[in-house]
């Protein structure tokens, strides 16, 4: 996705618990603990994988994308389609996004990765957001450069 930064990957703790998992450290009623409301946010608005589950291996992963953030009020928490994300992100100025992968067969859920999604990314400004002060600040009695810029300057 275009505007899509601070992306945390979850792959190597995955393959930890399938490790704990293989060594009989951690039993199959630990991580195939999926809960109903993520089952039906899998079957709604989840996106099949080609993916096998890595549990029962019968049945392919499906992703959740669930997103939070301010702006979004009520909406916060609730799993969107993948196609519904980049619409977000044109409108909204920042929030965040968790994909879990879940299997309908065995309940196995692990979280995939998580992003920031927005319109703040497109700014071009730095990771942080320091530019944004400076883009949306105000402005300099000519009209010419925000004062953080001018003080910059000096």
């Amino acid at each position: 996705m275009r505007t899509s930064r601070q992306v945390v990957d979850y792959s190597l703790q995955k393959r930890a618990v399938l490790r704990e998992l293989l060594a009989g450290r951690v039993g199959t009623y630990d991580v195939c603990d999926a809960s109903p409301y993520l089952k039906n946010a899998a079957r709604f608005h989840g996106e099949p994988t080609e993916e096998r589950c890595p549990i029962c291996r019968s049945e392919n992963l499906i992703h959740v994308h669930y997103i939070y953030g301010d702006e979004l009020k009520q909406s916060a928490g609730q799993a969107r389609t993948r196609a519904e994300l980049p619409v977000l992100a044109m409108t909204l100025r920042e929030f965040q996004v968790f994909v879990v992968e879940v299997c309908l067969g065995c309940d196995w859920n692990h979280l995939v990765e998580q992003f920031l999604l927005g319109r703040d990314g497109l700014a071009g400004g730095t990771e942080d957001g320091a530019e944004r002060g400076a883009v949306s600040g105000p402005s300099a009695p000519n009209g010419s450069t925000p004062r953080r810029r001018r003080e910059a300057q000096r």
